[in-house]
């Protein structure tokens, strides 16, 4: 673009001073025309970099989620195809599922045994409240026998053993009555024993029940999003286990993120909303819109890591970091393929002194086109 305004400025240089000989061509004009242009590119180029400041590194970035399995077990299908799309929801593979499916079925078992075992215990604990209250009645009578035989026998009138018996019977439908409330008592907290609305063991076994079908739930794993499976790693008939250091594949999302990255004294004019261009080497030719999402206001070099001894500096100054500018791609780009790790170029359009951005512009596309070039020699 340097160049095009150069090449209009010495056309006119050379119309004015040599073919209709407008001035006089000598020392004093050949300082001034060599001035003016330096002078004004100079001057153009420096508020252009403020008010529509450009970026040499674009960068398209993805989420990308280590896939681990949560179970361990034989791998029996791996029906995703590596580096081809895969919607949400469908299967990235699936582990032979028979051992969790027994282990269901046996605490499924288990939680019928252990409600039934509830009832049983209601049953058991009516019985014994039965038993008691019968003690209870037994030992009321015979009490009332103990003073009736007493009064008789102070009168002459009783039969002292019948005394004794009645209180031989006393005492022993006491140590019943005590038996039974005791027994009565231990029945009543078994059930009394609860975890929520159920008793304690057949909450536990419920808890089982609930981790072990989540262990099998755990066998087929699906996609996270919408994206693709690259480097995978297992195979039908290969083991597999919990290891979350030893991912099985890797997904990359097609979801992503474009920043365009600035030295610092370039973010004072960018506000949210600033329209944005970028290109990418991926599409040579090809201008991008967008729009300033933000600006991430952080980077590596504002972070001190935990340590016992203090910041290093090294020998040499730590090097100026650059802040990212998150950019939100048009809807009309919206659908464009970006590949993860794709990088170009881009600038923002502030609101000041639009009338000069449109050099910008015109640099942006000629960097585009220039991106066609492919320069090597092999």
């Amino acid at each position: 673009m340097e160049a095009l305004l150069i090449g209009i400025y010495s056309f006119f240089v050379w119309l004015i001073f040599f073919k209709f000989k407008l001035l006089p061509w000598n020392s004093t004009s050949q300082v001034i025309v060599v001035t003016i242009p330096i002078i004004g590119i100079t001057a153009l180029i420096l508020t252009l970099n403020v008010v529509a400041p450009s970026s040499s590194d674009v960068r398209v970035l993805k989420y990308v989620v280590n896939v681990v399995p949560q179970v361990r077990g034989r791998i029996i299908e791996v029906p995703v195809e590596p580096n081809r799309l895969v919607k949400k929801g469908a299967v990235l593979f699936r582990i032979d599922p028979t051992p969790y499916e027994i282990q269901v079925r046996s605490l499924e078992a288990s939680l019928v045994n252990a409600q039934g075992g509830v009832q049983a215990t209601r049953e058991d604990l009516d019985a014994a409240s039965g038993r008691t209250r019968s003690l209870a009645a037994q030992l009321a009578l015979a009490t009332l026998r103990v003073g009736q035989n007493t009064e008789l026998v102070a009168r002459g009138a009783g039969d002292r053993f019948a005394l004794e018996s009645a209180q031989t019977d006393t005492k022993r439908l006491e140590a019943d009555l005590v038996s039974a409330r005791a027994n009565e008592a231990a029945i009543r907290a078994q059930l009394d024993a609860t975890v929520g609305e159920d008793q304690a063991e057949v909450a536990q076994i419920r808890a089982q029940l609930a981790q072990a079908q989540w262990d099998l739930e755990q066998t087929t794993l699906y996609a996270p999003a919408d994206g693709y499976a690259i480097n995978v790693q297992i195979r039908p008939g290969a083991m597999t286990a919990a290891f979350p250091t030893l991912p099985v594949m890797t997904f990359v999302e097609s979801e992503y993120q474009v920043i365009a990255l600035f030295a610092q004294n370039e973010l004072h004019k960018i506000e949210p909303g600033n329209e944005a261009e970028f290109t990418l080497l991926t599409y040579p030719g090809q201008i991008i819109k967008a729009t300033v999402d933000s600006i991430v206001w952080a980077q590596g070099q504002g972070q001190i890591a935990v340590s016992s001894t203090l910041p290093q500096t090294g020998v040499a100054p730590i090097p100026p970091g650059r802040f990212p500018v998150k950019l939100e791609v048009a809807p009309k780009h919206k659908d464009l393929f970006l590949p993860a790790g794709a990088v170009g170029n881009g600038a923002v359009y502030t609101k000041h002194v639009e009338v000069i951005q449109i050099l910008r512009r015109v640099i942006l596309r000629i960097g585009a086109k220039l991106d066609y070039l492919i320069l090597k020699l092999h």
